[in-house]
C-alpha cells in the first residue's frame, strides 16, 4: 500500500503492456518431485490453479501431498500484462496475482483434495492481502479448467463459508473463474520450488484454523 492508499486492480487500459515473449528462462524440472515443469505431461493428468498469497508457501503446500501431485510450478495469472516480470506484478499495474499451478493425477488425489489444501492454508477472507503481505497480487483465487472444477469450486466456497461465518469469520474474497481467456505465465527460475532452495526462507502462508467441510472438499488422496 503506498502512501495507504487501498490496493485496487488496474483496467485493461491502464495495465501495463508486457511483452510477446517471456524475458526469462524456465527451469527444466521441479527439483522435488523431478518431473518436467512445463510439460509434455502424461495423457490423463489435470491441471489446477490456485491463488492464496505469496506463492513460495503456496507451492509447497501442493508439492508435500503424499501421492497424485505430478509438478507444481508457480506464476503470474488473472490480469492483463503479457508475460510480466516479477516487478512488474508487484507494481499492482498487471492485474495479476500470484499463482501455483499443480498438475495431478485425478486417479490418486482429487481435486476436491487440492480445494481443502487451498481453503485450509490460507485465510480466504482477506481480499487484497494475505497476512502483511499486501497488494492485488495477494488475493485469493481459483482458476478452473473444467465445467466439474468449476461445480466443485462453487460449492466449496458456499460450504466454507458456513463453517468460517460459524467460526467468526468474514466474507471470502475468493474469486472463482474459468483459466480460459486468464493465460498462466510461469514466474521467474528463482521462485520455481523456493522454499526447497532455500529451506529457511520467508513463507506467508496461514491458514484460519478452520477445517474445509469433510464431504464437501474430502480428505481421500
Amino acid at each position: 500500500m503506498l502512501f495507504g492508499r487501498k490496493p485496487v486492480l488496474p483496467t485493461p487500459e491502464q495495465a501495463l503492456n508486457g511483452r510477446p515473449e517471456r524475458a526469462f528462462t524456465v527451469p527444466d524440472r521441479h527439483t522435488v518431485l523431478g518431473n518436467p515443469l512445463l510439460g509434455p505431461y502424461p495423457e490423463g493428468l489435470e491441471t489446477a490453479d490456485f491463488g492464496m498469497g505469496c506463492f513460495w508457501g503456496a507451492e509447497r503446500k501442493f508439492w508435500q501431498l503424499p501421492a497424485g501431485v505430478h509438478t507444481t510450478l508457480v506464476g503470474y495469472q488473472g490480469g492483463h500484462t503479457e508475460n510480466p516480470t516479477y516487478e512488474e506484478v508487484c507494481s499492482g499495474l498487471t492485474g495479476h496475482t500470484e499463482v501455483v499451478r499443480v498438475v495431478y493425477d485425478p486417479s490418486v488425489i482429487s481435486y476436491n483434495r487440492l480445494l481443502q489444501v487451498f481453503w485450509e492454508s490460507h485465510d480466504p477472507t482477506q481480499g487484497f492481502r494475505q497476512g502483511n503481505d499486501v497488494g492485488t497480487q495477494y488475493r485469493s483465487a481459483v482458476y478452473t479448467h473444467t465445467p466439474a472444477q468449476a461445480t466443485a469450486a462453487e460449492a466449496s466456497r458456499e460450504a466454507y463459508q458456513k463453517v468460517l461465518t460459524a467460526s467468526g469469520h468474514g466474507t471470502i474474497t475468493t474469486e472463482i473463474l474459468p483459466a480460459e481467456g486468464r493465460e498462466f505465465f510461469p514466474a521467474e527460475g528463482y521462485h520455481q520450488q523456493y522454499l526447497d532452495k532455500n529451506p529457511a526462507g520467508y513463507c506467508g502462508i496461514g491458514g484460519t484454523g478452520v477445517a474445509c467441510p469433510v464431504g464437501v472438499a474430502s480428505a481421500e488422496g
